[in-house]
């Protein structure tokens, strides 16, 4: 929960993060697969800041419990235990239309923030190209994309706070873990050197999984929607969470000959915003 009590207590901040797509550039024989089936065109890592996590969580068990007793889902797929989907946590891309409805009007109605770096693997997959025939000893690393998408995250000023409390989705093995909280304390050293003092909130970080941590859930949700909008245009579930949008960073993205763009609430991102240079 997001508290500024009276004076002398510490406000805290929830964060809640995850990814989206994959850093996956080339195949094992070292072919570019962008695009093809199974690998995404964008790598995009999220933050769902919340106001009241805990009373997230319940109302999101609630509405999952409520909606495996309805008899008009009984013989959905998904929503049967065994198959570990909807049944165990919501998932934008397991559940099915009706389901995902229902989850976005309630998370429509809480208190939420998001915001996303976006990385375009095109762009990226050019530079890697050029990096290796300058050096023929460069390899391309994915968890090395994963970190600068966490500094890139961490190291703008969103929120201002005592105390950050963070929960990101686990990722592999516990070396990866540890090395997000590494790449935080980089993006640490960025704000300070960005904005000339250090941010005072110290950092309380934990990893999880949806079914354990509801936030999380959340979370994927609002990443789908912007998933959804670079990969096929679909806009209509963009548009429908932009009012609890904080910042979207295109960091590939080319306008007016600069690299990077910035998407708010007043520059919202729409095709037609997307597709001018």
């Amino acid at each position: 929960m997001t508290s500024a009590g009276v004076e002398g207590e510490a406000s805290v901040v929830h964060y809640f993060v995850d990814e989206a797509g994959d850093p996956t550039l080339f195949d094992r024989k070292g072919r570019l697969i962008i695009g093809n089936d199974g690998c995404s065109r964008f790598f995009m890592l999220g933050k769902l800041e919340i106001d009241e996590p805990d009373a997230l969580a319940r109302q999101l068990s609630e509405l999952r419990q409520e909606l495996l007793a309805d008899p008009y889902f009984k013989a959905v797929p998904s929503m049967q235990p065994q198959n570990r989907k909807t049944a165990l946590s919501f998932h934008a891309k397991d559940d099915i239309p009706e389901v995902r409805r229902e989850v976005y009007r309630l998370l429509l109605k809480a208190n939420l923030r998001f915001y996303a770096v976006v990385r375009d693997k095109t762009h990226l997959a050019t530079y890697v190209q050029q990096q290796n025939a300058r050096d023929p000893s460069y390899r391309y690393s994915q968890n090395e994309q994963y970190d600068l998408l966490v500094q890139e995250l961490f190291g703008k000023l969103h929120h201002m706070a005592e105390e950050v409390r963070i929960c990101f989705a686990k990722r592999g093995n516990k070396s990866r873990n540890a090395a997000f909280r590494e790449a935080l304390e980089e993006a640490a050293t960025a704000f300070a050197r960005s904005f000339g003092f250090a941010h005072p909130a110290t950092n309380d970080v934990v990893s999880s999984t949806p079914p354990q941590c509801p936030g999380l859930q959340a979370a994927d949700y609002y990443l789908w929607a912007l998933q959804r909008f670079y990969e096929r245009r679909e806009q209509r579930f963009l548009e429908l969470i932009w009012p609890q949008v904080g910042e979207i960073h295109d960091l590939d993205r080319l306008e007016k000959g600069r690299r990077g763009v910035f998407y708010t609430k007043q520059k919202p991102l729409t095709s037609a915003a997307f597709d001018r240079k």
